[in-house]
């Protein structure tokens, strides 16, 4: 079967990106602006780029105008350090902050239609951990279009790469990165269509695969994000950086656990538990529901484990109410309309005169493929791999830290695509790439084995079973064994995936075989999450360990995890940058390690 297997073609081009979401295309749109004349190729796993997950983004894009009267960029770099649990690298903070209301203008001349207040200035919102004068008042920061930001912001970005000439490829994954002489020089890609392997070779090549949620069973994620990404880095030799932080949005519809907008607290929503009391107060007096996530995530959790949860009859799970009918019509009608008929839609509600349910849902990476402040992908050594760089959520810079302040991810994939857009133009040289000997045999070998494979497990359920367990092991809360039966958990389905017979043969769009290389993935993720999680003997953010429930100066710092074979990791660190501390300029003392209260 494996000899059937082969490299069908070879395609150059000056910068290939690999993922056409926000991240990926606000890179090829800057490329367009400033060199007309380069080739891009632009890879995505969906039939179309504005399939990406970006474009379910709802609430808005934290940036803040320098001639604002009230806020100031210092005040969101102070939050997003805070928010971060003190874990995000300083100068990566500034690089992006100060970057922020740029995208905005440069948006809005591209055609965005932002949503305006009364007098037809962009209008902002407020979202958890967003504060004015280092936390003493409540920050409007971030604008919006209405609540599909994300979708607006994907029509513009689309738009310019499309005028600009890239050549997308749909329907296509990445298999394998190609290196020559320490430098990578483009990728293998798989196109599922077609069943059919190619190579591309590139001067520059930029990862933007997206996220990892599939790997727990109550996820926001699309079906898609199956961290592939970081994968395709692991198989390569390359490090993930602090895999372990994985943020819980407080608020997924219960049952799929599709995402309900921080947007509706911004606007006014309350949670309430089983007693309609907003228990909010309890742990986080001053901000209540506009806490970070993780701590509201914790809460939420918290009162249904203390019994102050309501069972779901259709799901048989225990969920919190946010209440929502005391809110006005045009929030419900016009500012929150797609996110209130979710509700509608998913759990047969009228946010309007009923009580809607939510808990904690699987939501964002905060870890990633390491890079420096340009995009450019570091090994374990913290030395820049030549012609690679990661930009969006697959990738850590890193801006968020431990725990991701909404809204700052629609600010990091358009501010660091900028950016990653301008690094690639600095690298390249006009001298033509030429590929490794033997490009592509990893993948055609990797893909014969499934092929050829003989047993009887089942595909499903061992993924089905593998999100169960970090769902409830290595979720919101965590501890030493439970992170420890979670690992044995992954050795034993790894073993059995050999054991998985592909039913069909016929390479084109075989979904089963698709489906058999992503549980590869997701099981090389979850492991990493695992083995870091149960390194971090500390709380930090969104990873919290009830056996070590405060932060320890420790573990400060970013966790790399190697692995090049399964369930055998290697750990490394990086120092966590404190440039803007350490300059000791004005409100310096505002970025040091601090205790961390809402």
């Amino acid at each position: 079967m494996g000899k059937k297997l082969r490299i069908h073609s070879t395609l150059a081009c000056d910068v290939l990106i690999i993922g056409a979401g926000g991240a990926g295309l606000r890179c090829a749109a800057l490329l367009h602006e400033r060199r007309p004349d380069l080739s891009i190729i632009a890879v995505t796993k969906v039939a179309h780029p504005q399939k990406s997950h970006t474009s379910t983004a709802q609430g808005g894009m934290a940036a803040v105008d320098p001639k604002d009267k009230v806020d100031k960029p210092i005040y969101h770099m102070f939050d997003t350090w805070k928010g971060g649990d003190c874990s995000s690298d300083q100068n990566v903070i500034k690089k992006i902050i100060e970057g922020g209301w740029e995208e905005v203008q440069w948006l809005e001349q591209k055609g965005i239609h932002f949503s305006r207040d009364e007098e037809g200035n962009i209008a902002k919102r407020q979202f958890g951990g967003h504060t004015l004068e280092f936390g003493k008042g409540d920050a409007l920061r971030a604008v919006f279009v209405a609540d599909r930001t994300g979708k607006g912001m994907m029509d513009t970005v689309w738009g310019e790469a499309l005028k600009g000439g890239s050549l997308f490829l749909n329907s296509t994954v990445i298999t394998e990165l190609l290196f020559n002489q320490g430098c990578c020089v483009g990728a293998v890609l798989f196109k599922i269509k077609q069943g059919e392997f190619i190579t591309v070779l590139a001067k520059a090549t930029v990862l933007a695969t997206g996220g990892s949620g599939q790997v727990f069973r109550i996820t926001t994620n699309c079906r898609n994000n199956t961290g592939d990404g970081l994968a395709v880095i692991l198989r390569a030799g390359l490090p993930v950086m602090d895999p372990e932080a994985v943020q819980f949005h407080p608020t997924g519809i219960v049952g799929p656990g599709i995402l309900a907008s921080e947007a509706l607290r911004s606007e006014g929503g309350i949670l309430r538990n089983r007693e309609l009391e907003p228990f909010m107060e309890r742990y986080a007096p001053k901000m209540k529901d506009l806490a970070p996530r993780d701590i509201v995530a914790r809460a939420i959790e918290t009162e249904i484990r203390e019994g102050r949860g309501i069972m779901n009859p259709d799901h048989q799970i225990e969920h919190v109410w946010i209440d929502l009918r005391h809110l006005p019509d045009y929030v419900h009608e016009v500012k929150l309309k797609e996110v209130a008929s979710f509700f509608k839609t998913y759990v047969n509600l009228d946010s309007r005169t009923q009580l809607c349910p939510v808990r904690p849902s699987n939501h964002y990476h905060m870890g990633g493929i390491p890079t420096n402040e340009h995009g450019e992908v570091q090994d374990a050594a913290n030395r820049v791999v030549p012609g690679l760089f990661a930009v969006g959520e697959c990738a850590c810079a890193s801006l968020h830290g431990f725990n991701r302040l909404g809204t700052n991810s629609l600010l990091e994939l358009l501010v660091m695509g900028r950016y990653v857009g301008e690094r690639v133009l600095s690298y390249l040289r006009e001298k033509q790439v030429s590929g490794p000997k033997g490009a592509g045999e990893a993948s055609l070998a990797l893909f014969a084995n499934y092929l050829e494979a003989q047993g009887r497990e089942n595909l499903g359920m061992i993924r089905q079973e593998m999100r169960e367990v970090m769902t409830r092991r290595v979720g919101v809360f965590r501890i030493e064994k439970g992170i420890e039966e979670a690992i044995a958990s992954l050795i034993a389905f790894k073993q059995r995936t050999a054991r998985i017979a592909i039913s069909t043969k016929d390479m084109r769009m075989n979904q089963e075989l698709l489906e058999r290389w992503e549980l590869d993935n997701l099981l090389d993720n979850a492991m990493t999450i695992a083995q870091a999680a149960l390194m971090r003997k500390e709380s930090r953010g969104a990873h919290f360990r009830e056996d070590y429930p405060e932060r320890s100066d420790e573990f400060q710092f970013h966790t790399l995890v190697s692995m090049t074979e399964f369930g055998k990791v290697s750990f490394g660190k990086r120092p966590i940058d404190m440039s803007i501390y350490e300059s000791k300029g004005e409100h310096h003392e505002q970025f040091r390690v601090m205790p961390r209260r809402y």
